[in-house]
């Protein structure tokens, strides 16, 4: 895939802080297809900062939510044998979110997010993820996604 999961979003459900494309003040976080897994990359700001040089632990925490659900949506995709994108939209929401922080994240690295998909049902995914910075695993995160319920989206 060329191009990230979180642009083939639909316009009325693409305004997440973490991944949306409609919320200019948000990560813009992307997500990809690497082989058989996911990746996505981030470089924290000085506004992400913890204490001087280090990454504020709630960051690393909506980046593993939003590639987790980013690489949910690619994986119903995928089971399906459809290209993102396709009708009907898929649009995976969180479930439950796991980080164990594993390192202080130092800023000034970016951040390579590893998604790996451990289980797709037909309204649930279970992605299991590492952080790194640089060569060094600064966490680990598991999400569950759900499809979203329809209720939510307001177009």
């Amino acid at each position: 895939m060329t191009t990230a999961i979180q642009d083939t979003y639909p316009d009325d459900v693409a305004h997440c802080y973490g991944c949306g494309r409609e919320n200019p003040a948000g990560h813009q976080l992307k997500t990809y297809w690497d082989g058989e897994g996911t990746v996505a990359r981030f470089t924290p700001r000085p506004e992400h900062t913890a204490m001087p040089g280090y990454v504020y632990g709630g960051l690393i925490a909506s980046l593993v939510d939003c590639h987790g659900t980013g690489s949910a949506a690619a994986a119903g995709y995928r089971a399906q044998g459809r290209e993102p994108g396709s009708e009907p939209p898929l649009r995976y929401v969180t479930a439950s979110l796991q980080v164990d922080y594993v390192a202080p994240t130092p800023m000034g690295v970016e951040l390579t997010l590893r998604g790996t998909i451990d289980e797709v049902g037909e309204r649930k995914v279970v992605v299991s993820e590492t952080v790194h910075a640089g060569e060094t695993l600064v966490a680990r995160g598991r999400v569950v996604a759900v499809l979203m319920p329809a209720g939510m989206a307001q177009g």
